[in-house]
């Protein structure tokens, strides 16, 4: 798989036709009566064509109708900047999306290098505008809007005159509809170099085909042993459900439950025999009265058994700030309960506001334990933390528990890639990541897979490796989002499977299904939407999707996803119930007359 590669800055690129041409605009549909208030109308229009899908072949259609938008007339697609405008051949790679909306939008804000509007004013009063192509001691070579040449002799010019106002009208989108105008912008992200343009479509799928026997759902537990789960119903109501659940280690038929307000379960089932005991309650330790904070996560050691150590991820609220930690607690000495005794906090990180504190920690086949950690905010990562290599935001990191440096309550691996650095931070593994929520590794191979929280357009799932950069806040899934925090050398890793918002809004990462080597499931990672509950499986080679199909539906909100010792998975239902994913019982497979992408 190629890397996405750096680019330059975009600043302004469009420049169709004057006002005149504005004026000669009519949307197909009537355009919606805007809001007195400009702000208010560029702000209506601007979260539209975020938050929706448009068509790029309506959006093409517009684009190069001499009647309507009339683009074609300053901007050539083909790579030969043969007008006046830049050359858009691949400006949906150079641009997020979120720029090219306001291109349209403000297209003063700032204009392009080479591009500013030249006033050119002759002796007998005559006045031009345009781009200015060429320059010469004889002659200027002026283009206008119109896309015609005026060649100007110097002889004659009075003044010429740089001008901070771009040759694009002002107000040009409330011309068209709300949903011509997002068919305009989807037109102008599908521009893009044949290869990333390939990548994308393999990797984001617009149509996810349905096995044809659904995955049944079943819960695993009994509904009187179903667990809290609170909404908010008015303000200063808290949140809460079920988060984390999985084996415990050395005991058959044991499982344990991690509620986000601190309380952990213990489930044993043995037949049709069950029952649930309180496995620890740290809830005076943990703090989750606002956004999705608590609770998040539980690692028991690689050597459980015999060392009794197990692991929290969780939040503090200390000096006025919203802290996360990793915790390190003592379970009894037969292992089924905590011991009371206090918590060790082992490394710990401010949050910027309440959201986006990753939710994950979990050991690798390696015995080295990795903590998934969120930008932590605000929305689109203003400030730039997920290329910040001198933070732990926005990054997966891996640490020694079993050993300290000076100064810390654990060790830097001496195979991190950035031990002994002193400008990067030691304890990260990879970067660019908004909000890793769930991560695991295939029992197999060894691959990170981790699901990624996206922002405006896309969720994403990626398989990891040592020091790479997945991107955030410079790109989003396979699109670019924002040129801030771009640097000229570093490559970016694009995911192997990313969705647009029309299948849901909140990825929770899975797990490689390891269970049985004769089922059609085995080597397919499953994982789902927090939103929409749908649950996917997908095939990949190489880090490219193969193949993804919708394989069930959860009955409720996709927390996390389990795995037990003999590779079974499970979904943990956020409002309190755990359910085993049968996969014996269908066949990943799309019925006969579709195809999987």
């Amino acid at each position: 798989m190629q890397p996405f590669k750096p680019r330059q800055t975009l600043l302004r690129f469009l420049i169709p036709i004057l006002a005149g041409t504005a004026s000669i605009l009519r949307a197909a549909d009537p355009a919606p009566t805007p809001p007195a208030d400009p702000a208010k109308q560029m702000r209506a229009y601007r979260d539209f064509a975020m938050g929706r899908d448009g068509s790029p072949e309506r959006g093409r259609a517009l684009f190069n109708d001499p009647a309507r938008a009339a683009c074609v007339k300053c901007h050539s697609v083909d790579g030969t900047s043969s007008k006046a405008g830049p050359d858009l051949r691949a400006v949906g790679d150079k641009f997020p999306r979120r720029e090219l909306i306001q291109a349209i939008l403000e297209p003063s804000s700032t204009i392009a290098v080479g591009y500013g509007t030249t006033v050119v004013e002759l002796k007998n009063g005559d006045q031009f505008e345009g781009i200015l192509k060429s320059a010469t001691d004889t002659e200027l070579d002026l283009v206008g809007s119109d896309g015609k040449h005026v060649k100007l002799a110097t002889r004659d010019i009075k003044e010429q005159r740089g001008a901070t106002v771009s040759l694009m009208p002002e107000g040009l989108h409330l011309t068209m509809s709300q949903p011509e105008f997002t068919d305009l912008i989807e037109y102008l992200v599908s521009l893009k170099d044949p290869d990333s343009a390939l990548s994308g479509s393999r990797g984001m799928p617009s149509f996810i085909g349905e096995i044809a026997k659904p995955v049944p759902v079943r819960p695993f537990i009994s509904e009187q042993l179903r667990f809290p789960h609170a909404t908010v119903q008015k303000p200063g109501d808290v949140r809460f459900g079920l988060v984390w659940f999985g084996p415990l280690p050395g005991v058959a038929n044991a499982f344990v439950a991690g509620h986000q307000t601190g309380r952990i379960w213990l489930i044993e089932k043995s037949g049709e025999q069950e029952t649930k005991t309180l496995f620890a309650d740290v809830s005076k330790d943990v703090f989750n009265e606002r956004g999705p904070n608590g609770l998040l996560s539980v690692a028991f050691h690689p050597k459980y058994r015999e060392n009794r150590r197990y692991f929290l991820k969780h939040q503090v609220f200390e000096g006025g700030k919203i802290i996360t930690t990793v915790a390190e607690r003592l379970a009894a000495p037969d292992g089924r309960s905590d011991s009371g005794q206090p918590e060790r906090r082992i490394w710990s990180v401010p949050s910027t506001t309440q959201d986006h504190s990753g939710g994950y920690i979990a050991f690798g086949p390696d015995g080295y334990l990795y903590i998934g950690m969120g930008d932590t905010g605000p929305q689109q990562d203003p400030q730039g933390h997920g290329q910040d290599m001198t933070l732990h935001l926005a990054k997966l990191l891996r640490i020694d528990i079993d050993h300290k440096d000076p100064g810390l309550e654990y060790a830097i691996p001496a195979d991190n890639p950035y031990a002994g650095r002193k400008d990067i931070r030691p304890e990260i593994w990879a970067a660019g990541f908004r909000e890793p929520w769930r991560f695991s590794f295939d029992k197999l191979t060894g691959d990170l897979w981790v699901g990624d929280v996206g922002q405006d357009r896309v969720e994403e799932v990626s398989i990891v490796r040592r020091g790479e950069n997945l991107g955030w806040n410079v790109h989003e899934g396979f699109e670019p989002f924002s040129n801030k925090y771009r640097r000229e050398g570093v490559q970016y890793t694009p995911p192997v499977f990313a969705y647009r918002r029309k299948f849901g809004n909140s990825i929770t990462g899975g797990y490689v299904y390891r269970g049985d080597k004769n089922s059609s499931f085995y080597g397919v990672y499953i994982c789902g939407d927090y939103t929409s509950r749908r649950i996917w499986g997908i095939r990949q080679e190489g880090r490219q999707l193969k193949s993804v199909l919708q394989i069930g539906t959860s009955p409720q909100g996709i927390a996390s996803f389990a795995e037990d010792e003999q590779g079974n998975l499970y979904v943990v239902g956020y409002e309190g119930m755990v359910y085993r994913l049968e996969l014996s019982e269908t066949e990943y497979s799309l019925p006969a007359n579709r195809t999987p992408l």
